[in-house]
């Protein structure tokens, strides 16, 4: 496992006195799990299962076919293009509102563009013929209705978890109170390992391209973009985290409201601002770094520009390629989080907005190759 791929220090076990401390300096994608147990989480696709919630229904009439569908042990790139071998179309004539994971049980809506055409007689049946060799991959249609629109990437209002967790962390006595700190004092919201490919190698690859020069041709997807800014943001958050100003602003600090996209300027970090940080109202922010000017000031861009400078490159390389810069919480709150015990079987219940990732939860409660 590379450098680049290792965990970046988690903050409630650092907070619980449950890592050896960091110096800021020493960030480098690198972190601290060792005091944690060691758990899974995917040990068949049924312990991770993921629900979209989208925040508005098809209106039942229109050129696309809304499908409502569960995947096992599929990518969504690889259910969209079964749909379009099935349905007749392109498949960029697919459209869906966010990617869901391949070893995991997710339902979601997918949309297929049908003008003037009626939706094939058995949609269910084709996609199970695909698959009638493989006994670990499955779709379930479970509903569908029409639509005027594509349904296009984002515009989900984010994904219901529950997660079935095995290992030592099951018996872990700590685990309630980690548990605790997180509905109180909100997640780090890390980019998940996902993000960088295995090793890191996506990460590795964006090296490569920024440094020659980015087009889109060798990065259609802009996947290679993503990972770039991703790491920064990771690393930036690491950094704050390290000196415990992750869920505190900074003066000049971006605060963003909690549930919108609403974002204000801070001056002064007042006695007010403090008491709705510690009630999770409101966020730090971090750069999602590209073209234009940085947001921030004062004590809060300073901390930004000091990330960049340490990946003049990688930062140089976004700015080339003409990404616009972005702003991400540094934070994140669990939406009607739920813990549940039967017998030696442990479950996690909980929501979180779109663009974030689970795994940014579990890596607070337990280790695991992947975290």
């Amino acid at each position: 496992m590379t450098a680049e791929a290792t965990p970046w220090p988690p903050a409630w076990p650092r907070a619980l006195g449950l890592t050896s401390d960091m110096a800021p300096d020493r960030v480098s994608g690198m972190g601290s799990h060792e005091a944690l147990p060691a758990g899974d989480y995917r040990a068949v696709p049924e312990d991770f299962v993921v629900e979209e919630c989208l925040g508005f229904s098809p209106e039942g009439s229109g050129e696309h076919l809304w499908l409502w569908v569960e995947k096992r042990a599929l990518t969504t790139h690889e259910l969209a293009r079964m749909l379009a071998q099935v349905c007749g179309v392109r498949e960029r004539d697919i459209g869906y509102a966010g990617m869901k994971d391949r070893q995991a049980v997710t339902r979601q809506w997918l949309s297929v563009h049908l003008p003037g055409r009626e939706a094939p007689e058995d949609i269910q049946a084709a996609l199970d013929a695909r698959l009638a060799s493989d006994d670990a991959r499955s779709v379930r249609l479970l509903d569908q209705a029409r639509h005027p629109r594509k349904l296009k990437r984002g515009v989900h209002r984010g994904n219901r978890f529950l997660l079935r967790l095995s290992g030592d962390v099951v018996d872990d006595p700590g685990l309630e109170s980690r548990w605790q700190r997180l509905i109180e004092g909100g997640v780090p919201n890390y980019f998940g390992p996902q993000r960088f490919g295995p090793e890191g190698r996506n990460l590795a690859r964006a090296r490569a391209l920024l440094a020659r020069g980015w087009r889109k041709r060798d990065d259609r997807q802009g996947m290679l973009l993503s990972a770039a800014r991703s790491y920064l943001f990771n690393q930036l958050l690491a950094a704050r985290i390290v000196d415990n100003s992750w869920a505190t602003p900074l003066p000049g600090e971006l605060v963003m409201l909690e549930g919108t996209a609403s974002q204000f300027l801070v001056d002064d970090v007042d006695d007010e601002l403090r008491e709705r940080a510690a009630r999770l109202d409101v966020h730090p922010s971090g750069v999602l770094w590209g073209s234009g000017r940085l947001a921030s000031q004062d004590q809060a861009a300073e901390r930004e520009r000091a990330m960049i400078a340490s990946e003049p490159e990688l930062a140089a390389g976004l700015e080339a390629a003409e990404v616009r810069m972005g702003r991400r919480p540094l934070r994140l709150r669990l939406d009607a989080p739920r813990l549940t015990r039967d017998g030696h079987e442990l479950r996690l219940a909980f929501g979180l907005p779109r663009g974030a990732f689970a795994t940014a939860v579990l890596r607070e409660l337990m280790t695991h190759p992947t975290l």
